[in-house]
């Protein structure tokens, strides 16, 4: 389960990267690579999208909500 974690958050963290790209220097890398919403380009953004859902299910998996 540990290497699929890791691959989640590698894809989680390339969508993240893209995003920075788009604020700082408003380049689209996906979009550039594949195309302008082609159906490649629309994998990629639904793929990410679901990683970063798993990511917040992981993320609350391991938090202790305990009132010690």
């Amino acid at each position: 389960m540990e290497t699929m974690q890791k691959m989640l958050l590698v894809i989680t963290i390339v969508g993240a990267i893209n995003w920075g790209l788009i604020g700082i220097l408003d380049v689209n890398l996906v979009a550039l690579l594949f195309g302008k919403m082609t159906f490649f380009t629309r994998v990629i953004y639904t793929l990410v999208g679901v990683c970063g859902l798993v990511n917040i299910g992981i993320l609350l998996g391991h938090l202790d909500f305990k009132n010690d």
